[in-house]
């Protein structure tokens, strides 16, 4: 359409409506601060921003620390000392050992920061048996907030599971109640429901459009958002996967982006280097310009066939039952991340009904992305990596 607003005014605009909106938030000053908040170390102050994670009254540093593909500890060990102080980990990340990595990597200085893990199974028993391993890992007596892992529909976040977290509460065993979701759009009046108080969700420019309002709806409530998969990583071209080629401006501009919004207290970016970790720290206190929205329009363009946006038109569509969403993420895991294994795991919770599935046997694929993913050959891909 001719009167369509280009790509680079609609990440520039997308940011001014929640903005705009948050204006009406409850502000900083009105939390309580009568929890223990981990200080920052001097020599970073200068550079970092704080930002209060909805009703808990946690003052998070508005880049936090996403820990699922991070192997060597003493980057987590410097990001403490940068004053960085919230880190992201999962019961099943890394096969179960990136939990223990974590916890050696913070030692003694745990009490300096504000940790989060998630929990895989879908029983309350499940999940406090989840919970006593991941402490133990860990190294620790409490967790900050405990995530219900990866759940995308109203029904997946039972009562039981909810009750298991009120418990796990009451024993003081985690601070407060969380869900992680990569389709909040789906879930959003259910955690507010269930009163819950933390939700990490995957937002970027990407999937401004159709997560803006849901991520506001959560601000208004009080319900503390935390963005992940920031950069939008999407996988590559073909069969020989990897990224599409980006330039060296791109992160920082992702970054800045998701963080220019205030309605998103803080990120959790995955970081492997110090490199990686520098970089992220800078983009905490600059500002998102026109040559940003430049670079992130051009990689609109790149990521077009291969990201998807999580936008939930293709729920129900496949003939076969695949769930389209989840299997192009676990391709982004393996050919984005480089993390082959975490994108076998996902696939093999699959039924062996879909496992099984081959979508080469399909004449045309019933499933038409509105945003241009190449459908088809993404599910390929994915079985033809991760498939027995």
């Amino acid at each position: 359409m001719n009167n369509a607003p280009s790509r680079r005014n609609f990440l520039v605009a997308g940011l001014a409506i929640p903005a705009a909106a948050s204006a009406s938030r409850p502000s900083d000053s009105g939390q309580s601060q009568s929890q223990a908040q981990p200080a920052a170390r001097p020599s970073a102050v200068a550079a970092l921003q704080y930002r209060t994670l909805g009703k808990t009254g946690l003052r998070v540093t508005t880049v936090g620390y996403g820990c699922m593909i991070t192997s060597d500890p003493t980057v987590i060990s410097r990001a403490v000392d940068m004053g960085i102080n919230y880190y992201d980990t999962s019961r099943n990340y890394q096969g179960g050992q990136n939990e223990r990595m974590v916890g050696a990597a913070l030692g003694a200085r745990r009490k300096d920061i504000f940790l989060a893990s998630k929990c895989d199974t879908h029983t309350g028993a499940g999940i406090l048996a989840e919970l006593d391993r991941s402490l133990t890992e860990l190294g620790t007596d409490h967790l900050d907030v405990w995530h219900l892992h990866g759940l995308g529909s109203p029904a997946q976040i039972s009562d039981e599971l909810v009750e298991a977290q009120h418990k796990a509460k009451q024993q003081g065993k985690i601070r407060f109640m969380g869900v992680s979701t990569h389709n909040l759009p789906a879930i959003v009046d259910r955690v507010i429901e269930a009163k819950l108080e933390v939700v990490q969700v995957q937002y970027n420019f990407a999937s401004a459009a159709s997560y803006g309002p849901a991520i506001e709806k959560l601000n208004q409530s009080g319900v503390g958002v935390i963005a992940m998969k920031v950069m939008a990583r999407s996988g590559g071209r073909g069969r020989g996967g990897g990224q599409p080629q980006r330039p060296a401006t791109f992160a920082p501009a992702a970054l800045k982006w998701t963080i220019n919004n205030p309605a998103i207290a803080t990120t959790v970016p995955s970081m492997t280097d110090i490199d990686q970790l520098e970089q992220n720290f800078r983009a905490m206190s600059e500002h998102f310009t026109d040559a940003d929205a430049k670079v992130l329009s051009a990689r609109l363009e790149e990521i077009g066939p291969y990201f998807c946006r999580m936008c939930g038109h293709c729920d129900g569509k496949c003939t076969k039952g695949l769930p389209v969403a989840d299997m192009v993420r676990f391709v982004m895991y393996a050919d984005g991340y480089g993390q082959f294994p975490l994108g076998r795991e996902n696939f093999q919770r699959m039924s062996l009904e879909h496992q099984n599935v081959r979508c080469s046997d399909c004449a045309t694929c019933s499933v038409e992305c509105p945003h241009g993913v190449h459908v088809a050959a993404r599910l390929t891909r994915a079985q033809e990596l991760f498939a027995c």
